[in-house]
């Protein structure tokens, strides 16, 4: 039986339940293989503010893990803060980026310091990102006039129907400069070429030195197939889309029913024979 040493947890719809809440039953579950030894890595599509407070709750900043951030485009070291790996998204493609949103009728976001920005913040889908990221939202005037520094990250938001189209589109025209992909049905990620999380996964290995087979990742998002695939094990929440749970090699319970905790428990607090 493969000895795992990585555990690699998504956030939103796998570490935390409905209620955005990390449970006691999988907090603990996640302290007790942090002190085994475990290096526990976020990886989500959040900006790196929005995944402090997860960071902290679970202690890593004491034993070492790891957060990728802005769907791996950033891999941070939580206990040195170092950033050990980052990527950012082509010279001018910002004004390409704001002219697509407008074309195809959704919003689009970005990060700056601590902060969303948009030109439309009343949008429901930019203050459910505010929500889960616990950042607050700035509406400016001039969306690309505002981000002249290296920008990590878009986010595009709208109705799932819409942005299904803008994907097709986006990966058409400019696949080749970037990639594009859903994490929710109403959230598009337009991320530097070939950064998703399994890509950036790989940098985290190497960096531990350690492989693959040793790494068991968690997810339930379209965003999060490409690390389960990758993974030693990849896990499934039971209510992932169902084309993640097609790749996973195993479907755990829902993240309002402690997954998590039972896969940690199953095979890094008990480890089967």
């Amino acid at each position: 039986m493969m000895e795992y040493k990585v555990l690699v947890l998504d956030i939103d719809g796998t570490l935390t339940n409905s209620k955005k809440e990390i449970t006691p039953r999988t907090k603990d579950a996640l302290i007790r293989a942090q002190e085994k030894g475990v290096v526990i890595a976020l990886a989500s599509g959040r900006p790196s503010p929005g995944i402090v407070h997860v960071a902290e709750e679970l202690e890593l900043s004491k034993f070492g893990g790891y957060v990728l951030s802005f769907n791996g485009a950033v891999i941070t070291n939580y206990q040195t803060k170092e950033v050990i790996f980052e990527k950012v998204l082509p010279d001018g493609i910002v004004p390409v980026l704001y002219n697509e949103s407008k074309y195809a009728g959704v919003s689009i976001v970005s990060y700056l310091d601590d902060v969303i920005v948009t030109e439309t913040p009343e949008n429901k889908y930019i203050e459910y990102e505010a929500f889960l990221n616990r950042m607050k939202v700035v509406k400016v005037d001039d969306f690309v006039d505002t981000l002249r520094s290296p920008v990590t990250k878009c986010l595009m938001v709208g109705e799932p129907e819409l942005l299904v189209k803008e994907e097709e589109r986006l990966k058409k025209k400019l696949g080749d400069r970037l990639n594009v992909y859903r994490s929710e049905p109403f959230f598009l990620e337009i991320m530097p070429q070939h950064i998703d999380k399994a890509y950036s996964l790989s940098k985290l290995l190497k960096h531990l030195n350690l492989t693959k087979e040793q790494m068991i990742a968690c997810g339930d998002g379209f965003n999060d197939r490409s690390m389960i695939e990758y993974a030693g094990l990849g896990v499934a929440m039971c209510n992932a889309q169902p084309e993640v749970k097609a790749v996973a090699d195993l479907v755990t319970l829902t993240n309002d029913e402690d997954g998590v905790a039972l896969v940690v428990e199953d095979y890094l607090l008990s480890p089967h024979p």
